[in-house]
Parts: structure tokens; sequence; C-alpha cells
């Protein structure tokens, strides 16, 4: 199959959500008739980060893309354990019937999308997984230093600083001045169960997978990359040349990589990294 991506504006995604345990998760369906690929976004994101990846392969694939526990407009969670996230993914597979999706998923996304597939193979067809590791070692514990809530928008991107550009998608005005649409303190407990050692989980699948690492990235480096590569059969390792947010900070060549990796998925009868 080859298509020319999709050069237009998307149509608005559908809002909507799901109950699961109680707790409201929302996602947005950029819908469509293709294929479909769930995204999963990083920490201090929300599931509108993908927007211009639904553009990028739409028609040929629907984007779902998930507000995750205790972000965007989702509920948070009881906890944020390993199981808790995975379990929400399975949740809005389920819900929607989406067949065996591509599962697509950026920082603790990747690791999420990679142990859904290890967990429950039979929910994913192919891997996405956005500069991240087999093994996290991360801490958030600076954004316990971030503002609660500012008087103005100013005032809060002065108290942000330099990490503004990461979060403008989480930044919200509400009744008693502007704050972001996450608890630092989530955010931290979320880092907290994700860090570790998960090489069983990154090698305990077998389906096609795609890792894309940011070389100004200070998460992944080329050589922990490579490992994950040659470890994992069925696995392509793609590198650009842009920090940790791939998919915002070099969103047209993401989509670019991602693309060409779809395309290999779905010809018929080829292998689907290599096409022969």
């Amino acid at each position: 199959m080859t298509s020319t991506p999709h050069a237009g504006p998307l149509a608005e995604p559908v809002r909507a959500a799901l109950t699961v345990d109680g707790r409201r998760l929302s996602y947005l369906d950029f819908d469509g008739p293709g294929r479909p690929l769930l995204a999963l976004h990083g920490h201090f994101g929300e599931a509108r980060t993908f927007g211009h990846l639904a553009g990028a392969l739409a028609p040929d694939w629907r984007v779902v893309a998930l507000d995750q526990r205790g972000h965007g407009r989702s509920d948070p969670g009881p906890d944020y354990s390993r199981e808790g996230y995975i379990q929400d993914a399975a949740a809005l597979v389920a819900h929607l019937g989406l067949d065996r999706p591509v599962v697509l998923g950026h920082s603790l996304s990747g690791v999420n999308a990679y142990q859904l597939a290890a967990r429950h193979p039979e929910l994913v067809s192919a891997l996405v997984v956005e500069d991240i590791g087999a093994e996290v070692r991360d801490d958030l514990s600076f954004c316990l230093r971030w503002p609660r809530r500012a008087p103005t928008y100013a005032a809060l991107a002065a108290g942000l600083g330099a990490s503004l550009p990461y979060l403008r998608e989480a930044v919200r005005e509400y009744a008693d001045g502007w704050g972001l649409a996450f608890r630092p303190e989530s955010m931290v407990a979320s880092q907290n169960a994700l860090r570790g050692d998960h090489w069983f989980d990154w090698l305990a699948s077998d389906c096609p997978a795609l890792l894309v690492r940011g070389e100004r990235s200070g998460t992944l480096s080329a050589e922990h990359a490579e490992a994950m590569a040659t470890r994992r059969g069925r696995t392509r390792l793609a590198a650009l040349d842009t920090g940790h947010t791939v998919h915002d900070s070099a969103s047209g060549e993401f989509a670019g990589v991602v693309r060409a990796f779809l395309e290999g998925l779905a010809e018929p009868g080829l292998h689907p990294l290599t096409g022969a």
C-alpha cells in the first residue's frame, strides 16, 4: 500500500468517555475508515498532543487517543501502578471494539504500550515506542516546584519557566486562577511506579515494533536503544534530530517514520518491517 500523507486539517475529533471502576476516562476519537491506532501520551500530556499525527495518518489510520488517569479530562486514578495504566488501555480497546490496534506510546506510555503487548498480546498488532527504554531511572520530583495556581497566564508561564513549552496542552484557566490539568504529586507517584527494569516485558512480545529515539533526548541513550532493537526481534530503530517529545518537536518527521512503518505492516504477504 502506498498513499500520500494527509495534508489538510482534520475535522475536530469526537470527545467521549468511558467509566472504569467508577472513574471517568476521557478520550479523543479522530474517527475515519482506517485501521485503528491507539495513541498514549506521556507524563504531563494529554490526548490532543496527537492531533498532527492523526491528520498525517488519515484516512488510512483511525487514531484514538486517551487522556490517561490523572491527565487531561480524565479522573485521577486510585493509584498510578503499572497494572492500572494497562487496565485503562485494555478497557478502551474493549469499549470501542478496536480490532488489534497498533499501540503507540510516548515516554511513560511507551512502557504502557509494550507492557500491554506483553500481557495482552491478543489486543496489540504492533508497537510504536517513542523515546523510552527498557530501564527507567528518571526522577520527576522537580515538578513539585511548579506553581499550583497563578493569577494570570503570564504569572503561570513565568513560574513554569523553561518547562512551559512541554506543558502548553495542560495549561488551564480555573475559577481561582491559572494552573495545570494534573496534580504534580500524582506525576511523581506515577514516575516512581514506572522506574525500574522492564526488559522482561520489552522482550515478552513478538509483534512488529518501531522504536523512535530523539537524538538530543536525555531519556533514551543511543546505546540503550541499539540494545533494545538488537535483543528484540522484528524491531526497527529510528532516530530523529530532536529532543524527548519527538512527536511534537519534530512532528512532520515523526509522522513520516511512523507512516512508513505502518505501510510496511499493511502490505499483504510482505514482512512487516523489511518488505521482503
